[in-house]
């Protein structure tokens, strides 16, 4: 069956940086895009990040870009999200969504809506405080 599974979070100081991994499993991974989203308490689930099948294609959302990386490698079946400079407002639990197998270069009010994926992993806490 399908799987993602994350991993990587943790409590970090502001300026701090992580990396987080998303595990695959039950399916190619190079035939589907994926996303990386987080939610904050009381505040709804943002999509951060998006990483077309091939890696060619990456997008962020305005309150990332600069700070967030997100990368894959297909061979190890694995996608990942590199954070630099951590803000306490980075806190939330972090996400990654595989979206449809027909996506390539999806526009943003589409790649950034999570329920136009199929599947989410149970998700990795990240806590930026001092």
């Amino acid at each position: 069956q399908v799987q993602l599974v994350e991993s990587g979070g943790g409590l970090v100081q502001p300026g701090g940086s992580l990396r987080l991994s998303c595990a695959a499993s039950g399916f190619t991974l190079n035939q589907y895009a994926l996303a990386w989203f987080r939610q904050a308490p009381g505040k709804e689930r943002e999509g951060v990040s998006y990483i077309s099948r091939t890696g060619e294609s990456m997008y962020y959302s305005d309150s990332v870009k600069g700070r967030f990386t997100v990368s894959r490698d297909n061979a190890k079946n694995t996608v990942y999200l590199q954070i630099q400079n951590l803000k306490p407002e980075d806190t939330a639990v972090y996400y990654c969504l595989r979206g449809p197998s027909i996506w390539a270069m999806p526009p943003r009010d589409v790649w950034s809506v999570s329920s136009n994926y199929d599947y989410m992993g149970q998700g990795t806490q990240v806590t930026v405080s001092s």
